[in-house]
C-alpha cells in the first residue's frame, strides 16, 4: 500500500509515524549546523514548508525526547551523517509559531500573543518543580501560564524561558521561530503596524541579541526586514516629514544589533533547496505515485520559482493535485490565501505598474531594482518596494539577477500559471467594481462581433467609470488605454492573442487582437489624443488615425496569418469628448 499524502500537516512526528509521503529535506538539519551564523534567518513565501521544517529541527534536537524520537529520521538521508547524529536529541528546545496571529485589532492580537506564549510556558511546567527559580521567576512564570502577564514581562518571555532551561539542563538553547511577519503583515492590514511592530520587535531582539544562553536560532518569514521602528509621534507632523527627519531610526530592523544573523533570502544560494520541491523531488514523487506523464502540466501549473539557482515547485499545489487528481489542475496555493495585502498593493499602483502588469500578463519580464530588505510600512512607497515585496512573496520570480555596485538587477516574470489566474481574477475584479460584468463583457463581444454602434455606447460608460476608478495621475486617454487593455487581455486571452504598442509622446497608442480560430475577426484599434490647445478637430484626428493604420500596415499581419474579417476603429479622445469611427475594410 503506497503512502498517504498529507496534506496541511506541520507536525514532523506526525507525518513520519503516520506512514505519509514525506520529501526528505532532513539535510537542512546538518546545514543548519554546519552554518557559522548563531542565528539564522531564512524568509520564504507562505506555504513552502517552512513550518514543518523547524517542527523537524525541533524533534531532532529536543533533549526531552531523544529516546522517543530517534526512530523518526531512520531512512532519512541525515542518519548517514554521523558526525550530525550525534547532536540528536542533545538540546533544549523552544518551538514558537506566529502564523496564527491573524486578528482584526491589536488588543486580540496581544491576546493571542499571550495564549500562544502560555501554551509554550505549558510545555516546559515541570520547571516548575525544580529549583532553580528565584522567588520572583516561580512568580513570571505562572503570571505567562496564566495569561496575566503584563507587556513588559510578555516581550521578555522568550528571553526568560531560554534562562530558565539552560539553568535546568545546564545546556544552551535551541530556539526555531516560525512566520515571525505574519502578525506584522496583518496589523499592516488592520491598522495597528506601530503597536504590533513593538511587540514582535521586543519579542525577538530580547531573546535573539546577546544572548548567552542561546546555542543557535533559525527564523523564518517572508520579509528579512518586514518591520521596523515605529513611527515617532511628533504631533503636527505630517508622516512624510517624519521619515525625512528619522530616516536612519525608522530603517532600524527588529533584527539590527545582531552580530552573528545570517540572512537567507530566495535570492540567495544558502538553504536554497530546503523549502518547496527540487527537480528531483518531483520526479520521485510523481514515479512513486505513477503520475509522471502529467509532469509537463506541473511545471506549467506549478514551477517556475527559482531559489539562489535552483529551480523549485510550489509544495502546497503539487501535493493538493496528486491528493484530489480527479479534480485537475487548480490554483490551490493562490487559493488558500485572501490574498488581501498583494490585492491592495496592486490596486495602489500607479499607471506605471499597471503597464507592466499588463506585460507580465502577456508573458514578458520587466526589469527593477529588488530590494530583499524591505520595510512593512515603506512598501507602498514606490513601484520597486512592491515590486520587491511579491517577489519576495512568491507571485513573481526572478529569472535573471545582476549586482552592480551593491544595487540588485533583476528580471521578473510571473511564475507559473496558477499565479497568471491570480492576476486575471484581480483585474476582472477591478473591472466589476467599475461596471457591472455582465456590461464589461457585452461591450467586449460587441467589440469582437463587429457591433461597433453599441461598443461605443458600452465604451463610452467604461471610460467615465475607470477615470475616477484606475489611476490618480497622468492624462485621461492614457489610463483609458491600460485599462481597457489589461482589461482584453484576461477576458480574451483564451481566443485571441492581443498586441498593445505606445508611442511615448506622440500621444497614439494601439491595439491588435487576433483570432487564434482565423474564420473569426481580426481587430486594429488605434487611440488618439488631442490636447485642448490644438486647433485639431476630432474629425481630423480621426481620419488621421484611420490614416496611421493604413500607413502601419498593421493589417498584414492579420492577413499573413490567414485572417480575412479585419475590423479597423480609431478612438479619438478630446478633453470629455470620445469619437468612435469604424474605417474600411
Amino acid at each position: 500500500m503506497k503512502k498517504v499524502i498529507q496534506v496541511g500537516t506541520s507536525d514532523f512526528k506526525e507525518l513520519i509515524e503516520g506512514n505519509h509521503y514525506f520529501v526528505d529535506k532532513s539535510l537542512l538539519i546538518k546545514e543548519f549546523l554546519e552554518n557559522g551564523g548563531k542565528i539564522i534567518l531564512t524568509p520564504r513565501p507562505r506555504r513552502f514548508g517552512k513550518t514543518l521544517n523547524l517542527s523537524m529541527l525541533k524533534y531532532f534536537f529536543d533533549i526531552r525526547t531523544k529516546e522517543a524520537t530517534q526512530d523518526l529520521f531512520k531512512g532519512l538521508k541525515i542518519e548517514n551523517e554521523k558526525d550530525i547524529m550525534k547532536f540528536q536529541g542533545e538540546y533544549p528546545v523552544i518551538f514558537i509559531s506566529f502564523k496564527g496571529i491573524k486578528y482584526n485589532t491589536f488588543e486580540y492580537s496581544l491576546s493571542a500573543v499571550a495564549m500562544l506564549m502560555s501554551d509554550v510556558y505549558k510545555e516546559h511546567r515541570y520547571l516548575m518543580e525544580s529549583d532553580i527559580f528565584k522567588d520572583d521567576e516561580k512568580i513570571d512564570f505562572r503570571k505567562i501560564i496564566n495569561r496575566e502577564a503584563d507587556f513588559v514581562l510578555l516581550t521578555a518571555s522568550i528571553k526568560n524561558l531560554t534562562n530558565y532551561l539552560y539553568k535546568y539542563y545546564n545546556k544552551r538553547v535551541m530556539l526555531f521561530i516560525d512566520e515571525y511577519d505574519v502578525p506584522i503583515q496583518e496589523s499592516y492590514i488592520r491598522g495597528y503596524l506601530d503597536e504590533m511592530i513593538s511587540l514582535i520587535r521586543n519579542m525577538l531582539s530580547d531573546s535573539l541579541k546577546d544572548n548567552i544562553d542561546l546555542e543557535k536560532a533559525m527564523v523564518t518569514g517572508i520579509l528579512y526586514r518586514g518591520n521596523e521602528t515605529p513611527t515617532p509621534r511628533v504631533v503636527g507632523v505630517s508622516d512624510s516629514h517624519k521619515r525625512q527627519a528619522f530616516g536612519s531610526l525608522l530603517k532600524e530592523s527588529i533584527f539590527s544589533g545582531l552580530n552573528n544573523l545570517d540572512v537567507n533570502t530566495i535570492l540567495g544560494y544558502y538553504f536554497n533547496d530546503k523549502f518547496g520541491f527540487t527537480e528531483a523531488e518531483i520526479e520521485a514523487l510523481l514515479n512513486y505515485y505513477n503520475t509522471i506523464d502529467s509532469i509537463e502540466n506541473i511545471k506549467k501549473w506549478y514551477n517556475g520559482y527559482v531559489f539562489g539557482g535552483e529551480i523549485i515547485y510550489n509544495p502546497w499545489s503539487v501535493l493538493n493535485y496528486l491528493k484530489k487528481q480527479k479534480d485537475g489542475f487548480m490554483p490551490y496555493w493562490i487559493n488558500s490565501s485572501s490574498n488581501d495585502l498583494i490585492k491592495k498593493l496592486l490596486l495602489k499602483g500607479d499607471r506605471n505598474m499597471k503597464l507592466e502588469l499588463e506585460e507580465l500578463i502577456e508573458g514578458k519580464s520587466i526589469n527593477k531594482i529588488i530590494d530583499d530588505s524591505i520595510v512593512m510600512s515603506e512598501v507602498e512607497d514606490s513601484n520597486e518596494n512592491i515590486w520587491s515585496f511579491l517577489l519576495m512573496s512568491g507571485y513573481l520570480k526572478a529569472v535573471k539577477r545582476e549586482n552592480i555596485e551593491g544595487i540588485l538587477h533583476c528580471e521578473l516574470k510571473i511564475p507559473n500559471k496558477e499565479v497568471v489566474i491570480f492576476y486575471r481574477n484581480l483585474i476582472k475584479k477591478w473591472f466589476q467594481e467599475t461596471m457591472t460584468n455582465q456590461k464589461y463583457e457585452l461591450m467586449l463581444n460587441m467589440l469582437v462581433n463587429g457591433e461597433i454602434n453599441i461598443f461605443s455606447g458600452l465604451f463610452k460608460e467604461f471610460v467615465i467609470n475607470n477615470l475616477s476608478y484606475f489611476d490618480v495621475s497622468g492624462n485621461e486617454p492614457e489610463r483609458v488605454y491600460h485599462a481597457f487593455v489589461l482589461g482584453i487581455l484576461v477576458s480574451l486571452s483564451e481566443n485571441y492573442e492581443v498586441k498593445s504598442n505606445k508611442e511615448s509622446g506622440y500621444g497614439r497608442y494601439d491595439v491588435m487582437i487576433i483570432p487564434k480560430d482565423i474564420s473569426k475577426t481580426g481587430i486594429i484599434i488605434e487611440f488618439k489624443k488631442i490636447d485642448y490647445f490644438l486647433d485639431d478637430t476630432i474629425e481630423e484626428a480621426t481620419i488621421a488615425a484611420l490614416k496611421q493604420i493604413e500607413d502601419k500596415k498593421y493589417s498584414q499581419e492579420l492577413l499573413q496569418k490567414g485572417v480575412k474579417s479585419i475590423i479597423k476603429l480609431s478612438i479619438v479622445f478630446k478633453g470629455k469628448e470620445i469619437n468612435i469611427t469604424k474605417g474600411n475594410e
